[in-house]
């Protein structure tokens, strides 16, 4: 991951989104970071993973849930498959 600072990033955009395509680069003012400018690919890529996360969390509440379990041919009769 690499660092600029917005005034160097505002004169070098297209060396910025060139950086971009192969590593993060964190945007900084006053010393502080204020941005972060990914590839396409690896925004998707962090999206999916967060995506995945929260499909894992909700399972796993799902299957802490107190309660009878119900046998897969009576929710498909109820379903009306």
């Amino acid at each position: 991951m690499s660092t600029i600072n917005a005034s160097e990033a505002r004169k070098s955009f297209a060396a910025l989104i060139e950086t971009a395509q192969h590593e993060a680069v964190v945007v900084e003012r006053r010393g502080e970071a204020q941005a972060v400018v990914l590839s396409p690919a690896e925004y998707e890529r962090l999206k999916s993973a967060a995506e995945e996360a929260e499909d894992i969390a909700a399972f796993d509440a799902a299957m802490a849930e107190e309660g009878p379990n119900i046998p897969w041919e009576q929710v498909k009769a109820d379903l009306g498959w």
